[in-house]
């Protein structure tokens, strides 16, 4: 249930296209709905502009389907199931079968495009799973990022290549193991914000990303914004709530400069 939808709620039973009563009942699942083994949290694009996701790990399938079910039965955004198992993944899609399935992400309801120009770049061909991760939120949400695959700074030039597309994007996420040097690189080619993901690609020193984590974290770009360890969906959500910002932004001026004609 996001912002729009009350908007229009409010909208119906002030034109009476809708009793104050039928508009209670809608509203009933605010802010939760209590499931037993989870409380479904139908306020949240309110408060965070981002409505829940369903994290696969440690539910079980009919878990996971249930959680869907009670999200897809409110009206709003996208609804996503992550990290989620082959069983988990066919479980939910065999009760709502409208779904759509990328590896293991699983998006019902996917919004109308958005204009804006996200750079999605990964260093190695073994940080694909978790790009392609960051890439299918993006997507369910309405962006289309383009794709930098395999530009590690190993061979330097093939990021450089990109220069022009860097410097028109509105938003770059750098996905990098190893020692994680994409992203000061990326981050000194571009003003857009960079977004960077540790992943846990890389040799013995490597520590499963955590030296890419902590030269990401000592990144010389100034103003680079890290997020854990193969988390491709924290670095969309890093970019969907910079967007989200900036639609509140120029939302409020067009209602201020309204009233101020």
């Amino acid at each position: 249930m996001d912002e729009a939808f009350l908007r229009q709620l409010m909208a119906d039973v002030r034109d009476g296209a809708m009793s104050a009563d039928d508009a209670v009942r809608q509203l009933r699942r605010l802010p939760f709905a209590d499931l037993g083994f989870a409380r479904v949290d139908h306020h949240r694009s309110l408060r965070q502009g981002l409505a829940e996701v369903v994290y696969g790990p440690g539910k079980t399938p009919d878990q996971c389907a249930a959680i869907v079910g009670e999200l897809l039965d409110q009206p709003g955004g996208p609804v996503l199931l992550t990290r989620a198992s082959a069983e988990q993944a066919a479980g939910a899609l065999a009760l709502h079968a409208e779904g759509e399935r990328y590896e293991t992400t699983v998006v019902w309801r996917p919004v109308p495009p958005r204009p804006e120009r996200v750079l999605l770049a990964a260093a190695g061909t073994a940080d694909l799973p978790v790009a392609d991760e960051c890439g299918v939120v993006l997507a369910a949400h309405g962006l289309a990022p383009q794709r930098l695959n395999d530009v590690g700074v190993a061979g330097l030039h093939r990021i450089l290549a990109e220069a022009e597309a860097l410097a028109e994007a509105d938003a770059v996420v750098v996905v990098a193991g190893m020692e994680g040097a994409l992203a000061s690189v990326v981050g000194g080619l571009t003003a857009a914000p960079v977004v960077a993901v540790p992943t846990s690609a890389g040799y013995g020193s490597s520590l499963e990303g955590v030296t890419a984590l902590l030269a990401m974290l000592s990144s010389c770009a100034a103003g680079v914004t890290v997020v854990g360890v193969d988390n491709g969906f924290g670095a969309a959500c890093a970019v969907l709530r910079l967007f989200k910002s900036r639609d509140r932004s120029s939302s409020e001026a067009e209602m201020n400069g309204a009233s101020d004609g």
